[in-house]
């Protein structure tokens, strides 16, 4: 459970620096989704350690720890809002992943505490993993096009944004 909770971290504040750095069109509707997520974020953080603690075992705390074992990884450079976006859909998909690995653990435990709150965690994740998709889909960057009728040459860029759930 403590990679779970280092990944939480990492994409706590990756959510904060994207809350922080937003320049969009849809800077309005992000900026708050954004918050909206990494206040969620930081609630499962405390859950997840303290539950951890109810364990009996010891949360990990240290920066250096949550770097060396997340499963998130930090970025670096300014990203656009689809990308930004791309990005959380990305961790919300590895969080999706250890969620159930942790759960098929805590089954074999016959952990009940665990599998029930992560059970919540997942769906809550699964349902923001379908809207930033509809975002994605919707914001699709358009075809911008030259064609030329004397040489039937055609110069098409697109860029594709798939979300892998």
């Amino acid at each position: 459970m403590n990679e779970l909770l280092a990944s939480y971290q990492l994409h706590y504040q990756k959510l904060r620096n994207f809350h922080w750095n937003l320049r969009s069109q849809d800077f309005f509707v992000l900026h708050e989704k954004f918050e909206q997520f990494y206040t969620d974020a930081n609630t499962k953080i405390d859950d997840i350690a303290e539950r951890i603690l109810t364990l009996r075992v010891k949360p990990i705390s240290q920066l250096s720890e949550y770097l060396k074992i997340s499963q998130i990884k930090e970025i670096s450079g300014n990203l656009d809002e689809t990308e930004m976006v791309q990005e959380i859909l990305n961790d919300f998909s590895t969080l999706i992943r250890l969620g159930r690995n942790v759960t098929k653990a805590a089954a074999e435990a016959e952990d009940e505490g665990t599998i029930d709150m992560l059970g919540s965690y997942i769906g809550d994740l699964e349902k923001n993993c379908w809207m930033l998709s509809s975002y994605l889909e919707k914001n699709k960057p358009k075809k911008v096009g030259m064609n030329s009728s004397d040489d039937n040459t055609a110069l098409n860029t697109e860029k594709k944004s798939k979300a892998k759930v």
